[in-house]
């Protein structure tokens, strides 16, 4: 990247930077902006951790739940009860003059221990008995008294399904924004179910309302509640808000609606905005003991009632398996009831979570600004200076989100943006170092090709070609061992070139095989190949017992000291045991080696025991690693000059082609020299017409046992 206060013009040198950048940010403050597939879950993810980190604090306590829970169930017997015994249990409420209690409890069938249903249900002859049964109350009428006296609300589940049951539900006057004095308005996009499935009519009709108790949650956790729905077009409050409208004497809801989107619901003295679904956030606290207090111990009059004065008491199931626990953001399970009275807390005393609907603008600015900046910034400036601008720009947004949802209880999201600003980053940076690349690149040709014309004049070239190859191994090193056969060819790109390959004995049983690259080409190249060839055979005979990895390890150190070009050397060397098949090896940033063999249905390859190239890293820990070869196996090592090699479209050979083509020369028992002879052909054939864009090397060896088993 450019230093800062470069005098070279920016127009030439990041005109492609700044155009893909500024599609790239378009398209990613459009995401934002319109909330592209994906934000919601991150979103979710985000805000669930907002109410992990800082629960709500819980002042006050309006809500009592009375848990039908374990230890009620343990006194008082296993669920369903008798409805005698809830009707008790509201009689034993009602004495401490709640604001309203609710029902959190479909009954939705006749009480099957009702005395008629038992009468109808056992043969009873004794006719004493039979009017004595006839002359008591029903269950259900029974609860049905108790609440006649009592403010009641009943619960109401929504059903996908429709249902022929009567559905009642108080008046929800709908009014719109735009025209307070006319009550005409457009029907509300709220959450719509099929039916509903409530309580008897018996119990129903005595009830003072009616609320629903069906919340979606959002992948598993309920982060957002409606207070208004509709049923077949009817519209019902959720239990939570006729709670509240029948504690506070409320005949009706309003609900306030721009178009079709709701912004607020007001019951009795309580205005709540909503999202356009008519839909909540709550801000959960987290599990209170002190919200519960057992239904047996209201039953049995352990429990002084007279605390439940103008109390919003809860009935609800909390014993196991007796109700479905739900996620919550943060990261505690309850139950249904409590969820209800956390909302109900919520709409008290206003400490509901808000999402405003202008938040996707703001976010979107925001990445549109912080981008911008980075846009402007990036190509002019050097990486660490960049990075601190990115970090102190990811943490601007983050900081202040969470400034708010504590101050404000508002809900912005600053994850995404971050994401979206980090990925832009990353592009950016991709980009301007790919353009400084370029003009090195550029430089380097330029240079190299001065330095070539210079070594063609003075015949600098041509000795550097013939030293070069004065220097390859012998090619008949094994052509009178029986245990593997061996072949290698190298072809510069130029009359000199950077890859380098060797092999010789350390001893009777054990062969030593290097290849490698040097980056670059040409003189400079070949020069610094040599060097690096004649270091490396040089600590290879000097510990020739040397773990390969240690080996490496020397080498890098050896090469890097007699680097002033600061070149770097791709290498690949392993020890092959003649007699065992057994190949320990290392590399250092090569293009890994194939193995063939007839078992394998396609070219394997070498993947482990790597590191970076040599004088890449300084004192780099290189580790060796081992495999065995199979009789008649054959190992393949290459450089990058039959890969990369292109035709006169720049379409490159490639390894796909290059596996089809070893694979098939493996089907066909092709020896070391054949395949390398049929594979350079392959390869100049490919590339014909077009110039060489690398030097191409290959070795092939392949083991055929040892001595005895050739034999």
């Amino acid at each position: 990247m450019n230093a800062a206060g470069s005098q070279e013009p920016a127009t030439g040198r990041h005109g492609r930077i700044r155009l893909i950048g500024g599609l790239l940010l378009t398209a990613l403050v459009l995401f934002i902006a319109l909330q592209g597939p994906g934000a919601a879950r991150v979103q979710g993810a985000w805000f669930d951790a907002h109410q992990a980190l800082w629960p709500r604090e819980v002042t006050a306590l309006p809500v009592t739940i009375v848990a039908i829970d374990e230890k009620s169930l343990d006194e008082l017997g296993r669920w369903p009860w008798p409805r005698n015994l809830l009707a008790q249990l509201v009689r034993s409420l009602q004495r401490g003059g709640p604001a309203v209690i609710g029902i959190n409890i479909l009954m939705s069938e006749p009480d099957a221990l009702s005395p008629e249903r038992l009468l109808a249900q056992t043969d009873i002859e004794d006719p004493q008995l039979i009017e004595a049964l006839r002359a008591l109350p029903t269950h259900d009428a029974q609860l049905a008294g108790a609440m006649a006296a009592a403010p009641t609300v009943l619960s109401i589940a929504g059903t996908v399904e429709p249902t022929r049951h009567a559905l009642r539900a108080v008046p929800v006057v709908v009014q719109a924004e735009s025209r307070p004095g006319d009550g005409a308005a457009a029907v509300p996009e709220v959450p719509l179910y099929a039916g509903a499935l409530g309580s008897i009519v018996e119990i129903d009709q005595q009830a003072d309302g009616w609320g629903l108790v069906s919340v979606e949650p959002i992948r598993g956790v309920i982060r957002r509640m409606p207070l208004v729905a509709s049923i077949d077009g009817t519209l019902l409050p959720s239990l939570a808000v006729e709670m509240l409208r029948v504690a506070q004497g409320g005949q009706m809801l309003r609900m306030y609606v721009d178009g079709k989107a709701v912004r607020q619901v007001v019951v009795g003295r309580i205005g709540v905005p909503t999202e356009a679904d008519a839909a909540v956030r709550p801000y959960f606290s987290t599990h209170l003991a002190q919200r519960f207090v057992p239904a047996v111990d209201v039953i049995k009059g352990r429990f002084d009632v007279g605390a439940l004065q103008d109390q919003l008491v809860l009935v609800g199931l909390t014993g196991v398996g007796l109700q479905e626990y739900q996620n919550t953001p943060i990261g505690e399970r309850m139950s249904g009831s409590e969820i209800q009275a956390q909302l109900l807390e919520n709409l008290i005393d206003g400490s509901m979570l808000s999402r405003p609907r202008w938040a996707p603008a703001l976010e979107a600015s925001v990445l549109l600004l912080l981008g911008g900046v980075m846009l402007w910034v990036v190509p002019r400036w050097r990486t660490h200076h960049a990075a601190l601008l990115l970090l102190a720009c990811l943490a601007a947004p983050v900081l202040a989100g969470l400034a708010a949802f504590r101050s404000q209880q508002l809900l912005f999201d600053a994850i995404t943006p971050s994401l979206c600003l980090l990925l832009f980053f990353g592009v950016l940076l991709a980009l301007s170092l790919a353009e400084t690349s370029q003009q090195s690149r550029t430089l380097q040709r330029l240079v190299q090709a001065q330095r070539e014309d210079s070594a063609r004049l003075s015949g600098e070239l041509q000795a550097a070609q013939r030293v070069q190859t004065a220097n390859l191994p012998s090619p008949l090193l094994l052509q009178a061992d029986g245990r593997a056969e061996l072949h290698a060819t190298l072809q510069p790109a130029r009359e000199v070139g950077g890859d380098l390959y060797d092999y010789f004995l350390l001893d009777a049983r054990r062969l030593f095989l290097l290849i490698g690259d040097v980056a670059g080409k040409g003189l400079s190249a070949s020069i610094f190949m040599a060097v690096s060839k004649a270091l490396y055979k040089n600590a290879m005979l000097r510990t020739p017992d040397a773990d390969i990895g240690r080996i490496m390890r020397v080498a890098n150190t050896e090469v890097s000291r007699d680097n002033p070009g600061s070149l770097f050397v791709t290498a690949f060397a392993a020890i092959l045991d003649l007699d065992s098949g057994e190949l320990n090896y290392c590399n250092a940033g090569h293009d890994n080696p194939y193995r063939l063999h007839p078992d394998f249905d396609a070219p394997q390859r070498i993947e482990d025991g790597d590191g970076p190239p040599l004088c890449a890293l300084a004192d780099y820990d290189y580790q060796g690693a081992r495999c065995r070869l199979r009789r008649g196996e054959l190992l393949c090592l290459i450089t990058d000059g039959v890969t990369e090699a292109q035709n006169t479209a720049g379409e490159l050979y490639g390894n796909q082609r290059l596996q089809q083509r070893l694979l098939a020369l493996e089907r066909s028992r092709a020896t070391p020299r054949q395949l390398i002879d049929d594979l350079q052909a392959d390869v100049l054939a490919f590339a014909a017409g077009a110039e060489p864009t690398d030097d191409l090397t290959i070795l092939a060896l392949r083991w055929h046992g040892p001595a005895e088993a050739g034999a």
